[in-house]
């Protein structure tokens, strides 16, 4: 009897979405008014999903301070905040990068969006409530269109100057781009791909979700199939005006150095990993120290000034592929993975091992399937979320694991450290980011693709102050609301 690789049920699979399963909204319309007349085995499935989605919907109000939805055409497999354009009284006024992601009937996309993100307590109840998850939201409003050379599986931006991202597609390169200097294109099928301002080789296989951009320094990191580690710097491609009075100033600010030979080569190649790098990270404070994690179950912490080979290498960090990491800013001892295995791992750099395996401070067990991105939270240092393929962004803090059974609490029993629940998309949440310039505001973008109408859904929110503001202030303001509450009725 013949038999198929499909790999057992409890196994979840490798992350990203399957080549050639981009399909955008018109398609998936045309596909579902067939569907509908025929019925299919997804069916209760899909109507538990709803269920759960339209119970959400109703708590809007209660739960988000705001909330923006916004339809999403063709998918989109990244999303990140830019740069702040203007702080008005209610709200500011922001850069937002996402893509489009087509079946090659149109152009694949980077787009840059501006956004409004409203203020905190300034939205009412009612219109919280009232978004269509169907409609493009008011809030988010498209500013230039780059066409990108292949798919955009990841955007990251240049922290110290926003207006600089990278972004990896299915080839071994990295591409940079100063997204003011490049200019606004049309989205016409047979249209010439934009040029980036810099292509950053070094990788002997394609290279394509492992990415990150240094705060500390203009250095980039990168992994591929290849099993390698990239390291390189712009540093001698950024524009030196000041020391060189003869060259004119562009008037976008950039700081990427135009030039003909526009490849830059790597810094260092470190081989350390046995299978796929799918994600990398650097140490906040230094551009020297970074880590990565890859589909052979491994953390490696790496340190380029004492050689390509790994400084720490944890075995067994996880019991299947590892998708994601992040490096705390706020204690840089403290490091996030996730997983296929669907958890989340925090590790302690100063005592990773036990017995040679992956020893974690924690393990944050929530979701229902493999775990995407992870990111420390900007606003307090034991906060961070995750995204996963269940289309959930869990928000945890670890402070607050183990505290339901100091409280003795009779309520329901959540995962420990788990305090609140993003269950706004209905598709597998493949990015999200906070805001480093809105406290406790997110972006969290959703692959639509196999479920609902396909294309995507982006988000721009920000739960209820009410739930990570200290407990004795937050009971003070409602118990002063319940007495204003009693007076206005007894008059």
């Amino acid at each position: 009897m013949e038999t198929t690789a499909t790999p057992p049920a409890e196994q979840p699979r490798k992350r990203g979405r399957p080549k050639g399963s981009t399909k955008s909204k018109v398609e998936k319309d045309r596909e579902a008014s067939g569907a509908s007349k025929r019925g299919s085995a997804g069916d209760k499935k899909t109507t538990a999903a709803d269920e759960s989605y339209a119970h959400w919907k109703m708590l809007v109000p209660v739960l988000y301070d705001w909330l923006a939805s916004h339809n999403l055409v063709w998918p989109s497999l990244s999303c990140r905040w830019g740069p702040v354009l203007d702080k008005g009284t209610y709200k500011n006024k922001q850069r937002l990068y996402l893509s489009e992601q087509t079946d090659h009937t149109q152009p694949n996309t980077l787009i840059v969006a501006n956004c409004e993100v409203v203020k905190p307590r300034v939205t009412s109840e009612k219109h919280i409530a009232n978004f269509n998850e169907d409609a493009r939201s008011p809030y988010v409003k498209k500013y230039k269109t780059i066409l990108h050379p292949g798919e955009v599986n990841r955007i990251r931006e240049l922290p110290m100057n926003k207006n600089i991202v990278a972004t990896h597609t299915d080839c071994p390169e990295v591409l940079i781009w100063d997204v003011e200097s490049q200019p606004n294109r049309h989205a016409l099928l047979g249209a010439q791909d934009s040029r980036p301002d810099l292509v950053l080789s070094g990788h002997q296989d394609n290279a394509e979700y492992a990415l990150a951009m240094c705060p500390a320094e203009p250095f980039v990191l990168s992994g591929g199939k290849d099993k390698s580690v990239v390291l390189w710097s712009i540093q001698d491609h950024v524009s030196s005006l000041a020391a060189d009075p003869t060259q004119s100033v562009d008037s976008s600010g950039s700081i990427v150095k135009p030039a003909e030979n526009s490849t830059v080569g790597p810094r260092g190649v470190f081989q350390g990993h046995t299978d796929t790098v799918e994600d990398v990270q650097f140490c906040p404070s230094s551009s020297q120290q970074f880590c990565s994690v890859g589909d052979d179950s491994c953390l490696i912490l790496w340190d380029a000034r004492t050689g390509n080979s790994p400084s720490v290498r944890v075995e067994k960090a996880h019991n299947s592929d590892l998708h994601c990491v992040d490096w705390s800013f706020h204690d840089e001892n403290y490091i996030l993975t996730g997983s296929a295995d669907r958890s989340v791992h925090m590790f302690d750099r100063r005592n990773l091992l036990s017995n040679g395996v992956g020893l974690p401070v924690h393990k944050f067990v929530g979701h229902n399937a493999a775990v995407l991105c992870v990111q420390w939270s900007p606003d307090k240092h034991s906060v961070f979320g995750s995204s996963a393929e269940d289309g959930l962004l869990n928000i945890w803090d670890y402070d607050k694991v183990g505290q339901q059974e100091e409280t003795g609490s009779t309520a329901p029993i959540a995962p420990a450290g788990l305090f609140f629940q993003h269950a706004g998309h209905r598709d597998k949440v493949v990015d999200f980011q906070w805001n480093a310039d809105d406290p406790w505001t997110l972006v969290s973008v959703s692959d639509d693709g196999e479920s609902y109408g396909g294309g995507g859904t982006l988000q721009l929110w920000r739960m209820t102050d009410l739930l990570y503001r200290p407990t004795d202030e937050v009971l003070e303001e409602l118990q002063k609301f319940k007495d204003h509450v009693i007076q206005c009725s007894g008059t």
